[in-house]
């Protein structure tokens, strides 16, 4: 006897799931059903890069990257996604600004300068990269190869 209810729940509750979302969209004023993150994955990481003065045409313009499958006008697209991938397990975020209260050594890695947009992991990115001094050459070759490999 219990077994036959159980049974009786599961499929009712089966049946239930599978005619309610039709019944609503019918039937007309019913909110529209929440998104699952879960079936978000693809526009989780969505990005635009602007690289400019890397003394490398090849390497500036702007560039668009999509993740979860890669794509985009990026030129290694699948390269940077993965790196990406490997920073988002990371308790740093490679989009932060440096700290105002850093030590940096005073060194010059060029004029290149990099400005990400966009989003990461499902959330909103505006950062700027530049390579004027130790910690911003640092930040910058962390993001290699979404930023071009510039020495």
């Amino acid at each position: 006897m219990l077994r036959r209810l159980a049974l009786t729940a599961v499929v009712s509750l089966a049946a239930l799931s599978a005619v309610a979302p039709a019944a609503a969209a019918a039937t007309g004023p019913f909110p529209l059903p929440l998104p699952l993150p879960v079936l978000q994955d693809d526009a989780r990481t969505r990005l635009t890069i602007t690289v400019s003065s890397t003394g490398d045409s090849a390497a500036e313009g702007s560039f668009e990257l999509r993740c979860a499958p890669a794509g985009g006008s990026h030129p290694v697209a699948e390269q940077a996604c993965g790196r990406l991938d490997e920073l988002a397990g990371g308790s740093r975020d490679p989009f932060a600004p440096v700290p105002a209260d850093a030590l940096c050594t005073l060194q010059s890695g060029g004029p290149a300068t990099a400005r990400v947009t966009g989003t990461w992991q499902g959330r909103h990115i505006d950062s700027a990269f530049s390579r004027t001094n130790g910690c911003e050459i640092s930040r910058w070759n962390n993001l290699i190869p979404v930023l071009p490999n510039v020495r």
